[in-house]
């Protein structure tokens, strides 16, 4: 079986990230804290968020971290579940909504009389 593309988590290589470029590792963290912090919105939806977000990215580390962080905020697996869904729709939601691209270029080839 062909080995996975992304390398399991490990304190090895969070500790080499973090030596390579402490100032900036110390900052993201930091970032991060601040932005899963309740604020205007709860941490547990800001988790949920993240969940949506990963699954657009296809971060496998994110889908999984922010999946634990979400149910450790409270989050529970039906909201999880609605919360790739609506990734799902907006993926999908981007590909409909471009169409219009291809939609116009046919007009204009069309219009043109240009032949294809």
């Amino acid at each position: 079986m062909p080995e996975s593309l992304y390398p399991p988590i490990s304190r090895e290589l969070s500790h080499k990230r973090r030596a390579l470029a402490p100032d900036t590792e110390k900052a993201f963290q930091a970032f991060s804290r601040q932005v899963f912090a309740d604020g205007a919105l709860p941490a547990k939806l800001k988790q949920l968020i993240a969940v949506a977000v990963a699954h657009v990215t296809q971060c496998p580390y994110c889908i999984k971290g922010h999946t634990k962080a979400a149910l450790r905020h409270g989050a529970t697996q039906q909201e999880l579940m609605e919360a790739i869904w609506v990734a799902a729709e907006m993926r999908a939601g981007g590909a409909y909504a471009h169409s219009a691209i291809s939609l116009s270029a046919m007009d204009e080839v069309e219009s043109s009389g240009a032949s294809i």
